[in-house]
């Protein structure tokens, strides 16, 4: 049993990992309620599931266990994992999505993402760096859980790395190749270079998504490497 873990709904959308936990992929759902998305990653023809489903009343039902390797995270790419399936446990968050009507995320839903997010994290020893979103894994595809996830809340728990707040050296990079290469070396598949830097801005510049390479993200990437390589990122 798991206190955090208010039902279960086992689905059959499931196989074996082939790599150990590594990371937490979060998303949302995109659909009507709660209900619906569960009986979506609960059918095998729909060939999807995550781990856990949190509801917007901030009720968290368990469809795979840990051990297993869910689909949730589908063609997607991070710090050389290819199979992010394997190396991730997916949680799905009760939300209309951009498509229904992008809006917060509720206080209740927060609320029970944190101790769940901090258990998995603390099982699995998985670093704050390896807390990502949907459309850090699958740039070209995704942009779950979007803009309005607070990701800067979370790191107040220490969950996830917070947004630079002091860049110590200012714009590096000179051309946009370089700000790629330092891109694709943080951990992004930057196939599509527009959406890898859409993804990039979702993530740590939320307030203006365009998909344009700037000096401050620039600033933000290259001080987000820094404390990597300072072992400030763990």
């Amino acid at each position: 049993m798991d206190e955090l873990v208010h039902h279960e709904r086992p689905s059959p959308n499931f196989n074996e990992r082939t790599l150990l936990i590594s990371m937490v992929v979060i998303h949302y759902t995109e659909m009507e309620n709660a209900q619906a998305a569960l009986d979506r990653l609960c059918d095998p023809d729909a060939g999807v599931s995550a781990h856990y489903l949190i509801s917007e009343a901030g009720e968290v039902t368990r469809l795979v266990s840990e051990d297993k390797r869910a689909w949730h995270a589908g063609a997607s790419y991070w710090r050389g994992h290819k199979d992010v399936n394997s190396a991730s446990v997916g949680i799905e968050l009760d939300h209309p999505g951009h498509a229904l009507g992008y809006r917060d995320f509720s206080e209740a839903q927060f609320a029970a993402l944190v101790p769940l997010v901090a258990r998995i994290v603390k099982d699995h020893d998985i670093p704050r760096a390896n807390v990502v979103g949907h459309s850090d894994v699958a740039p070209a595809r995704k942009i779950d859980p979007g803009e309005l996830f607070p990701w800067d809340r979370l790191a107040e728990y220490g969950l996830c790395l917070p947004r630079p707040e002091k860049l110590d050296l200012g714009d590096p990079f000179d051309n946009d190749g370089a700000f790629y290469l330092a891109l694709e070396r943080f951990g992004y598949d930057v196939t599509d270079g527009r959406k890898a830097v859409e993804a990039f801005q979702r993530r740590w510049r939320p307030e203006r998504i365009d998909g344009e390479i700037d000096g401050q993200i620039r600033a933000i990437l290259f001080q987000l490497l820094l404390d990597r390589d300072r072992g400030h990122a763990r």
